[in-house]
């Protein structure tokens, strides 16, 4: 289908001699024209950001839209406007069908061509059939989303019947992988992206007790399906964004010391560090592979010679695998918006210990350990702070004294307050486990 999209635009393009893209409802990008041309406003800012970004910014959205744009049932010419980053004009081919508008053709255009020109008729009639289009793939995504939402919700009993009704919509072609992305909390609006983002052929919204997350299913080639797996999840957070070494600490947010920014100088005391606390810094996504039950794989392996299937692994029974792929993914979220240095996008197979911390944080009951609940209490959060830090820094009094910004008989000071509080001996191995585990644990 996609191949059609790109045929329409060229198509106008051509017929118009004018660089043509066009558009969803939503302003993400699906296909646009090549133009050879001299003029610099061929590239203008809104379209470079719409071709290299997949959509555009609030600012243009409501500078387009306020010329009815929505509701439009013929071309809409719209005037340049410098402030909104819209450096040239534009004529507006709102793609219809049954009424309703899916999406827009949009043409650079500088009060040259007339409204009347006969060749927007047939242009029009272009759109027409890009409505159709989207109006035929909103349906199969529609549908798709519910499927795959009735396959997480299924349990394992229902599992190989809502697999098997989900297969067609997702065509899992042999030499292929999938994955399972979870965006938590989602801020899209509603929408989901199945059909826009490269990829996700499958998309539902999952209400939990204390947000909504976004289910995605993505088919990806086997070869680097693991890089396009964590790229097409950070396109789902809003955008590229870089990957953090390992390690690094986010300085975003504010830090638990009176309100100072991380990295600040109190006018009173020592530099605040940034530290491994700060609060998130908004939505984290968690990608995990999909296996058929009782496999095993990750997503970076090679696809076999002769294709990715194994003898009896077909499309229905990989699908089998979703629902386990979405609780791994949801639980790679929840631990990157808990761990800086996992953020924004955590793979499962990368979380390391946080693979059994986020299990453990399933079946925990909503009463911490009594041992430690002393230090999860609000007055409490700068011993805890510092007893974890230390805990991370496998006990070393110099290494955790200089990530806190103390001296080392500060340092030793609130150890020895924390052994007061809890009870616990720091020089005991399985004492240092316990409260690590629940100080990591508690933030899950």
């Amino acid at each position: 289908m996609r191949a059609d999209f790109q045929e329409l635009v060229d198509e106008v393009s051509a017929l118009l001699d004018a660089p043509a893209t066009l558009e969803g409802r939503d302003f993400g990008l699906i296909a646009f024209g090549a133009h050879d041309s001299d003029d610099d406003r061929v590239m203008d800012p809104v379209r470079t950001s719409s071709i290299l970004r997949r959509g555009s910014t609030p600012a243009v959205r409501a500078w387009f839209e306020r010329f009815g744009i929505t509701r439009a049932d013929r071309p809409v010419r719209i005037p340049a406007a410098p402030d909104a980053g819209v450096r040239t004009g534009r004529i507006c081919l709102p793609a219809r069908s049954g009424g309703v508008v899916y999406g827009y053709i949009w043409l650079l255009d500088d009060g040259a061509l007339s409204l009347d020109d006969p060749r927007l008729t047939i242009a029009w009639g272009a759109a027409e059939r890009a409505g159709a289009l989207l109006a035929a793939r909103a349906g199969a995504v529609a549908r798709g989303g519910e499927l795959l939402s009735e396959l997480l919700a299924a349990g394992p009993s229902g599992a190989a019947a809502a697999a098997a009704a989900l297969a067609p919509t997702v065509r899992v072609d042999v030499g292929e992988v999938l994955a399972v992305v979870a965006v938590a909390p989602w801020t899209g609006r509603g929408s989901t992206p199945a059909g826009v983002v490269p990829g996700v052929v499958a998309a539902c919204t999952v209400s939990e007790s204390d947000a909504v997350t976004l289910a995605a299913l993505v088919r990806l080639r086997g070869d680097g399906a693991e890089g396009r797996a964590l790229a097409a999840a950070r396109t789902l957070l809003g955008g590229p964004a870089a990957p953090r070494p390992v390690g690094a600490v986010a300085g975003a947010g504010a830090a638990a010391h009176g309100g100072l920014r991380a990295g600040a100088a109190p006018p009173d005391g020592p530099r605040v560090p940034e530290t491994a606390h700060a609060a998130p810094p908004g939505p984290t996504a968690g990608v995990a592979a999909v296996r058929p039950p009782g496999g095993a794989g990750q997503l970076g392996g090679r696809v076999p010679e002769g294709g990715g299937e194994r003898s009896g692994d077909t499309p229905p029974l990989r699908l089998q695998g979703v629902p386990d792929a979405w609780r791994r993914a949801r639980a790679a979220a929840r631990a990157a918006r808990a761990e800086p240095r996992l953020r924004p996008v955590a793979h499962w197979d990368r979380l390391g210990p946080y693979r059994l911390l986020t299990t453990a944080a399933e079946v925990a009951t909503d009463e911490p350990d009594p041992a430690v609940s002393v230090l999860l209490r609000a007055d409490q959060r700068e011993l805890a702070r510092t007893v974890e830090s230390y805990l991370d820094h496998a006990g070393a009094a110099g290494r955790t004294a200089a990530a806190l910004g103390v001296h080392r008989q500060t340092l030793y000071y609130r150890l020895s307050r924390v052994e007061q509080l809890t009870g616990l001996d720091l020089a005991d191995g399985a004492d240092r486990l316990l409260l690590h585990m629940a100080l990591k644990t508690a933030r899950l």
